[in-house]
């Protein structure tokens, strides 16, 4: 069941000149239209956020936002507007494109904006196609001021080499805009890649592992093996965000930190707490993970992994990116 709901958009109104007013006075204007706004949340994000809700596409108190929304993507390529969530002076805006009225919906690409509040203005985050929405997250650890919003997404439908990624998308207070957090052109955090190569056999595992402060990380474990050609190898990467500077981290981890978090990783069950976090793990089932548990738990001594870390892990790494 594809989990982005597709609401009948409400008969847009014309902008009067007093709600632009309104918008252009003050950004405190801004906070207070969006806190007499009817909040409508989705059944995916429960969580409460201060300042954002979701547009009810069907509440007369929200066809303004709808309108000033359709405005600022006059002319960019979309089918429909899928999803608007308010927060103060940015909507973030989901819409979707189908190449011809033959298409299976499912073959819709989508693209994710930033929409201003203040002034008829859209910027493209990212384009994918089947994303699901998944939960608010805590990324920035106990000291963020707003959770961000997990997305993950593929990058082709129905392709034998699809892979699919995933993002946060947050409210950034120094840009007054949504972003997205490592993301380089279209591609995010690599979660998973359906490519092969020839005499490899490839184990992938990922999930979101919870730090003792309350930060989120999102760690991937790719394992190959190249059976008697050369002894197998391991890349271990968790993606994070400094929570002094609020900027992205991709590491690469080797030895002792690596085999930790392959262990954390086999054992991860994100939605055994939150029932919306259910997809953010995968190849718990696998038979490494099951080899590695049972390794520790009879204390006999497993392979020591080889892992090929990056240069440089401070932020400005990131992973093999997925084969075509």
């Amino acid at each position: 069941m594809r989990l982005f709901l597709s609401p009948s958009l409400a008969k847009f109104r014309t902008f009067s000149h007093g709600f632009c007013n309104r918008w252009r006075k003050s950004a405190l204007a801004v906070l207070a239209a969006v806190l007499v706004a009817m909040p409508a949340v989705p059944l995916w994000a429960q969580t409460e956020v201060p300042g954002f809700h979701w547009v009810d596409f069907h509440d007369s108190r929200d066809a303004s936002f709808v309108a000033w929304v359709t405005q600022a993507l006059k002319g960019e390529k979309w089918t429909s507007i899928r999803e608007i969530g308010i927060q103060w002076d940015a909507a973030l805006v989901i819409t979707s494109n189908r190449e011809s009225v033959q298409a299976a919906p499912p073959a819709d690409t989508y693209t994710v904006w930033n929409v201003s509040l203040s002034k008829h203005e859209a910027q493209p985050l990212l384009h994918g196609v089947s994303p699901r929405i998944l939960n608010w997250t805590s990324f920035g650890g106990t000291n963020q001021s707003v959770p961000e919003l997990g997305l993950v997404y593929d990058d082709c439908f129905q392709c034998e080499t699809a892979s699919t990624f995933f993002t946060t998308v947050y409210y950034n207070f120094q840009e007054h805009a949504w972003r997205a957090r490592w993301v380089r052109g279209d591609q995010a955090a690599l979660l998973w890649s359906n490519g092969t190569v020839d005499g490899v056999v490839k184990t992938q595992v990922y999930g979101l592992l919870t730090e003792p402060n309350g930060r989120s990380l999102l760690a991937t474990w790719s394992h190959l093996d190249y059976g008697k050609a050369k002894p197998a190898e391991d890349y271990v990467f968790t993606y994070g965000v400094d929570p002094a500077t609020g900027l992205e981290q991709t590491q690469g981890l080797s030895t002792v930190h690596a085999e930790t978090t392959m262990l954390r990783l086999c054992r991860a069950d994100p939605g055994q707490a939150d029932p919306n976090m259910k997809e953010f793990a995968r190849g718990q089932d696998s038979q490494l993970c099951r080899d590695l548990i049972e390794s520790k738990a009879t204390g006999r001594a497993g392979r020591k992994p080889t892992t090929t870390p990056p240069a440089n892990n401070h932020g400005k790494s990131a992973p093999p990116r997925p084969k075509k």
